[in-house]
């Protein structure tokens, strides 16, 4: 589909199935209507051509004559667009990656840091955006905190330069705005040629960057030479709220673009339903299926990514006229054949089980879903811990949300208590459903407090610790307490704080060291990303919670001790599986004031002696620091 190099020139392939006569017209014809670039039907709605003499980054656009007449339609497979989006470009995808040897991780290995390539790290703003080489030079930082996966937020092109991403029109190109001009790509070219040297990788030439879609390339690569998967989030429940008159929209140009409501049902990749200012696709139908399904492909295979997230899926589910679950089947499924170790995560509200059982069952067929029961009730432990006093928590319905319900493995659900959608400032006075980020909530009056601090540890501790795939959202890591935007240019205050992390204020660098050394904690230990897992303990009066972590059939078992008291408890007996030395191999008070001259905690190992409690045959007496969370390891 689309545009095409081979030898000669290219072959021009597109879907439009109502359309009279189809033309390409381009910088190979001077873009006038030609006998020799009409495409041929081939009776089943798709159009095809060879196009002789034309090459890599010439400009073209289909000419299509349709019921309304004829006009200009974008490519709707282009890989690239001109700046101005008028043009769609011809380009060659060959690209020199290195093979680093990088292999997609196992799922239950997952470690998922989410972020929004123009809001992440801004180094030359004002005037210009993040960009997909900004992202590159972070990749070390990255690496170093220890996540094994980052989830971009769409990518694809939007209008404008500034979006959230969910609004795209031109589903195979990069965002030119994420992109870097050839002006600007001297020092971009050799911080990625450094980042190369330091891995023994041969070095990139500038041909090797110029443009977005050898940007993002390149930043793929080089995150795999760094040990990081990269998955992107793809929007196939709608597209557009944006559309021209050469997008996508009513692309065999049927009558009815023009009407008062349109005749939506002649918009070709369209239904009548609409969604998040958006349309929603037409399931229905086997050419949009056919095209959203080779998006995916397209991206597994020429960009090399390790999955998606994709996004709600149930806007997919709900409004398909009975098509939709179909559809989600067709495409797991399609891509599990082809790409067996690339995740499939879905999107899904209400959390549904079903969309991570296999189709065979009749399931939906993804790995993995979204999950909000350890965000909403870690949510209103921390809220509640905010007032003064010592007032009973919510432990105990904490506790019951620890782990994902209803799925056949923990690492099917993804958990996290930060993500896009829930701490970016609110679009307008009518958008509600925003929240502060964890700092703030813990303590609104202070949000780098020793009070927001402690429980910020806590809350990020549970999320590493609990059963199910821990999502960070960019910034968490080192205690951002903003709200974020997408918008760099209308809310500049709002961007990432990096220079936090050099302020005199040590709590943010003290607040990435103990994410840091947590993340390593839960590559040690095997039974934090196993499937053992057992309530010991959940006292809202004390605030006192204490959970179980094993590997089945091997053990490595792991004891997480959790207080949201605002005191120090001492001889506080809580259960444990065997007898014997445990290893204290975890305290997050003494990352208060790194080293903290104060810590409270175990002396490095506690013993366990024969008095039964909380279901084992064991316990040991335990000092608990105010607002800590302690990791008990068998000695």
């Amino acid at each position: 589909m689309g545009a095409n190099l081979v030898a000669g020139g290219a072959t021009f392939r597109v879907w439009a199935p109502n359309a009279n006569a189809v033309h390409v017209r381009g910088d190979f014809n001077n873009f006038e209507i030609r006998d020799a670039a009409a495409l041929v039907s081939d009776g089943n709605g798709y159009w095809r051509g060879f196009i002789p003499g034309a090459q890599d980054w010439q400009r073209y656009k289909f000419w299509i004559d349709g019921q309304a007449g004829p006009g200009y339609k974008r490519d709707p497979y282009a890989r690239e667009l001109t700046n101005d989006s008028s043009n769609c470009i011809v380009r060659n995808p060959d690209f020199p990656w290195h093979e680093s040897g990088f292999v997609t991780p196992q799922f239950s290995d997952f470690v998922i840091y989410q972020l929004h390539v123009g809001a992440f790290y801004t180094p030359h703003w004002p005037p210009y955006t993040g960009t997909f080489l900004d992202v590159m030079d972070k990749i070390p930082y990255l690496a170093d905190l220890g996540v094994s996966v980052l989830q971009l937020m769409p990518i694809q092109e939007f209008p404008g330069n500034f979006s959230l991403g969910y609004n795209g029109t031109d589903y195979f190109s990069p965002e030119m705005a994420f992109g870097v001009s050839e002006d600007r790509l001297a020092p971009y070219l050799a911080r990625a040629n450094e980042l190369l040297e330091a891995k023994g990788l041969s070095p990139f030439e500038e041909e090797h960057l110029r443009s977005e879609m050898n940007q993002l390339k390149a930043l793929i690569d080089l995150c795999h030479a760094y040990g990081l998967a990269v998955i992107l989030d793809l929007v196939f429940n709608h597209a557009g709220g944006g559309f021209g008159t050469e997008s996508l929209w009513f692309f065999d140009r049927q009558k009815g673009a023009e009407d008062s409501p349109p005749q939506y049902w002649n918009s070709l990749f369209f239904s009548d339903k609409t969604w998040a200012g958006g349309d929603v696709f037409n399931f229905q139908s086997d050419g949009v299926r056919q095209f959203l399904i080779n998006n995916a492909l397209f991206f597994l295979d020429e960009y090399r990514v390790d999955g998606f997230r994709y996004d709600e899926v149930s806007v997919i589910d709900n409004n398909g006229y009975g098509k939709g679950w179909d559809f989600c089947q067709a495409l797991t499924g399609t891509l599990r054949t082809h790409k067996p170790g690339a995740l499939q995560h879905a999107e899904y509200w209400p959390v549904n089980p079903w969309v991570v059982k296999d189709t065979s069952e009749g399931g939906a067929g993804f790995h993995t879903t979204m999950t909000d029961g350890l965000r909403i009730a870690l949510r209103n432990v921390l809220q509640s811990a905010s007032f003064s006093g010592e007032n009973a928590l919510p432990i105990a319905a904490l506790a019951n949300q620890l782990a994902p319900s209803g799925f056949p493995n923990f690492w099917r659900g993804i958990q996290g208590i930060e993500n896009h959608d829930l701490v970016m400032q609110p679009k307008d006075s009518n958008d509600h459903n925003r929240m502060d980020r964890t700092p703030r909530l813990a303590d609104p009056s202070n949000p780098h407090s020793w009070w927001a601090r402690s429980r910020s540890r806590v809350a990020m501790g549970l999320v590493l610790t609990s059963p199910g795939i821990p999502m960070l959202f960019m910034g968490q890591e080192f205690l951002e307490d903003k709200q974020w935007s997408d918008d760099v240019a209308g809310h500049p205050e709002l961007r990432i704080y990096w220079d936090g992390l050099r302020a005199t204020d040590p709590a943010m660098r003290d607040f990435l060291r103990f994410t840091r050394e947590f993340i390593q904690l839960r590559w040690q230990l095997p039974a934090l990303r196993g499937e053992g897992f057992r309530v010991v303990h959940a006292h809202d009066e004390n605030r006192v919670l204490a959970f179980h972590r094993w590997v089945p059939g091997e053990g490595h078992d792991v004891i997480v001790v959790v207080s949201m008291a605002n005191f120090n408890r001492y001889g506080y007996r809580i259960g444990f599986p065997t007898g014997g030395g445990w290893r204290e191999v975890f305290n997050s008070d003494v990352y208060d004031n790194w080293v903290n001259p104060q810590v409270i905690g175990n002396a490095g190992g506690v013993s366990a002696d024969d008095i039964p409690m909380h279901g084992f045959s064991y316990s040991a007496a335990l000092t608990i620091p105010a607002n800590s969370l302690l990791v008990f390891n068998r000695g």
